[in-house]
């Protein structure tokens, strides 16, 4: 196979994106960024009425969106979405497991519920859609890319709050790498990124909670969804071939690694 000099498209023209959690923060932007790389995008979450409104601004700049309403906590609701996704713009050939919640609290302070639901949306969620999406990959023999959102979390803890959020986010890196693995002859790539501290709806209630955190880091700011693009862009695009099982930190040296 001949390669252009360089190789680095980013053309995501006939592919279909998933993007789970994309009613605020992060989701928001990927779905942006997808859409005007040229993927036709599914947009998931619960909140429907911000989905519609995202669905709408895409679609006004010239991309495909439908918004889809999607409880990550329920397998049904999962294993259903990828149908109607495909149905309504075609196999997913991209999803993006973007939707994730904090715990905040002490590990002795948290009540059985709230632990399973930061697993559930934090692990369970995603371990079941790709399957799902993979599934029906394999069977069309049609290749295919894996985003999951971890966070630096997964590599560190302070110890003063939210040991679960970093348990889960560990394993979502280890799913990547196991999964990464199992899915390589069907040319299926999974990869991750684990984003530091970036300015999100999630990261204003704990700014709330804690005060302004970013004064503690080297540059002393939150990264701003938008420095994220390239690491996405890269992660999904035609440029990453070679690529599978890797987990992206981008940080802005906020960790001290």
């Amino acid at each position: 196979m001949t390669y252009p000099t360089p190789n680095v498209s980013t053309d995501l023209t006939g592919q279909t994106a998933l993007i789970t959690g994309a009613s605020s923060g992060l989701g928001v932007r990927f779905a942006k960024v997808l859409a005007a790389c040229g993927a036709k995008v599914a947009l998931t979450a619960r909140r429907t009425d911000r989905l519609e409104a995202l669905a709408a601004e895409i679609r006004a700049e010239g991309g495909e969106a439908i918004a889809l309403a999607l409880d990550v906590t329920d397998a049904d609701q999962l294993l259903a979405v990828v149908g109607k996704a495909e149905e309504a713009l075609g196999p997913v050939t991209i999803l993006v497991n973007n939707a994730g919640i904090p715990d905040a609290q002490r590990a002795v302070k948290m009540s059985v519920d709230l632990i399973d639901q930061v697993i559930g949306v934090n692990l369970r969620a995603p371990y079941i859609l790709s399957c799902e999406v993979a599934r029906r990959l394999i069977a069309a023999k049609t290749p295919g890319r894996i985003v999951n959102i971890a966070s630096v979390a997964a590599f560190e803890y302070s110890g003063n709050g939210a040991a679960l959020y970093s348990i889960t986010k560990s394993a979502v890196v280890r799913m990547t790498e196991a999964l990464a693995v199992e899915w390589s002859s069907a040319r299926i790539n999974v990869n991750a990124i684990a984003p530091g501290a970036f300015a999100s709806e999630m990261m204003d209630g704990m700014l709330k909670r804690v005060g302004d955190i970013s004064q503690h880091f080297p540059r002393k700011r939150l990264g701003d969804p938008a420095q994220l693009d390239s690491t996405l862009r890269y992660l999904v695009s035609p440029a990453s071939d070679f690529v599978t099982g890797a987990t992206i930190r981008v940080d802005d040296g906020q960790s001290g690694r």
